[in-house]
């Protein structure tokens, strides 16, 4: 047996082994590229697509501003429809760098066992003004102060873009129910609206980055909300889901982690 041409053999064979790893891991790096480049430039797209309409109402009100026969009622109300455009852009901006820092890591927040009760209320003071105008009860049921896993100020923000959703697409003299139930694992704080509902199959589309549900086409939004709770409660080790049918109206069901139930009982309703 000729030992060098074995050994020859061997080297060669794991030169070629290690060139196809290699070729293969270029060849995933360079997917994976191509995929960031696609999502990237999707989310230029969408976003300039977002910020077309109050750019174009704020260039035509300065327009009009420019009228020397102006009336004074005429021109304080192309001031405020500028002021409320700029204050959509600056809102719209403001979400896309939370979510933007959450994805990267940029932004990271501590979490912790707190009573949810303070959570609660903190959220629906959140939109009870929205929520006031349009004559919107909402409704939370009795519970325990339970600990919860999760980080107040950010969990607010999480309940309140589902809140704010259910106001929104709700009509008015209806309600929102909040209901919280302790499972083994997590607890379940169901907020459930009176609004258009949402088909089966945009159950998942709708938590994706500026989605906008087909029965709230007709209503000013971003798409943006539902993306950046289930990102914020996915830091906290909880998740969202939604059950719903076209014009019955729409649960959302958030868990997040709870305290064993048997040290929950200590604290008082």
């Amino acid at each position: 047996v000729d030992y060098k041409e074995t050994l020859s053999d061997t080297r060669e064979d794991k030169l070629a082994s290690l060139s196809l790893q290699l070729a293969g891991r270029l060849v995933r790096a360079s997917r994976e590229s191509d995929r960031e480049k696609e999502a990237v430039k999707g989310m230029i797209g969408d976003i300039s697509h977002q910020l077309k309409t109050p750019l174009s109402n704020i260039k035509m009100c300065t327009e009009l501003l420019e009228d020397p026969s102006l009336e004074e009622r005429e021109r304080l109300e192309f001031l405020h429809r500028i002021r409320e455009q700029s204050e959509k852009i600056q809102w719209l901006l403001s979400q896309l760098v939370k979510i933007s820092r959450l994805e990267t890591g940029a932004i990271s927040f501590a979490a912790g066992y707190e009573g949810l009760k303070q959570t609660i209320a903190d959220s629906v003071a959140s939109v009870f003004g929205a929520a006031e105008e349009k004559q919107i009860e909402i409704r939370v049921g009795e519970f325990p102060d339970l600990l919860v896993w999760h980080n107040r100020k950010w969990t607010v923000e999480a309940l309140g873009n589902i809140l704010e959703n259910a106001v929104k697409y709700s009509p008015r003299d209806s309600a929102i129910d909040i209901s919280i139930r302790p499972l083994e694992l997590y607890v379940d704080i169901e907020i459930r609206d009176e609004g258009p509902g949402i088909g089966k199959e945009e159950f998942n589309l709708i938590f994706q980055r500026f989605y906008r549900g087909r029965n709230g086409e007709k209503t000013q939004g971003s798409g943006l909300g539902l993306y950046l709770t289930q990102l914020i409660l996915s830091k906290e080790k909880g998740y969202v889901t939604v059950d719903s049918k076209p014009g019955e109206g729409s649960s959302f069901h958030v868990m997040l982690p709870i305290q064993f139930l048997q040290d929950s009982h200590n604290f008082s309703s």
